[in-house]
């Protein structure tokens, strides 16, 4: 077996309508706007769902047992690189934006949407942007909190 090596394997995007969220098509995907060149490294943060645990012993048990309750996300943010001039990502997330966000892992980031690839994705909404504090040797960066507004499709593929 061979590990894959995360570099240069994530693509992210901003889609502003899918249809059928499980199986977007490539006509959708290509309407959106590709994240990935302006984010961070670690501009992808708290994007890993939570499961609950549900408490479904009965009265008479003598070992606790449970079930799976409902999925979340903690506070997923995606994390830019302020770009001086012509900061088209910037421009787009404004406070209220509505879409979906769309992750496709493990292939090379610039390999086009194709049918089958499997994808992540995220109904979403975005809050107001947090401008991070300068720090000595790093680019000007911001975040944009990610609100996940419905049941996200975590094993989807494009149509």
């Amino acid at each position: 077996m061979a590990d894959i090596v995360v570099d240069g394997t994530v693509r992210v995007a901003y889609v502003p309508t899918i249809s059928n969220q499980a199986l977007p098509t490539t006509g959708e995907l290509n309407a959106g706007t590709l994240l990935q060149q302006v984010m961070t490294p670690d501009g992808l943060q708290n994007w890993q769902p939570t499961t609950a645990a549900v408490d479904n012993s009965a009265l008479d048990s003598t070992f606790s047992t449970s079930t799976i309750g409902r999925d979340s996300f903690n506070n997923p943010i995606l994390q830019f690189k302020k770009q001086l001039t012509g900061d088209t990502v910037f421009n787009l997330f404004v406070r209220g934006l509505a879409g979906f966000i769309v992750i496709r892992r493990y292939l090379a980031a610039g390999t086009a949407w194709t049918s089958a690839q499997l994808i992540e994705v995220y109904p979403m909404i975005a809050g107001q942007t947090i401008a991070i504090d300068p720090a000595a040797n790093e680019v000007a960066k911001y975040q944009i909190p990610i609100m996940i507004t419905a049941s996200a499709t975590i094993r989807a593929a494009v149509a």
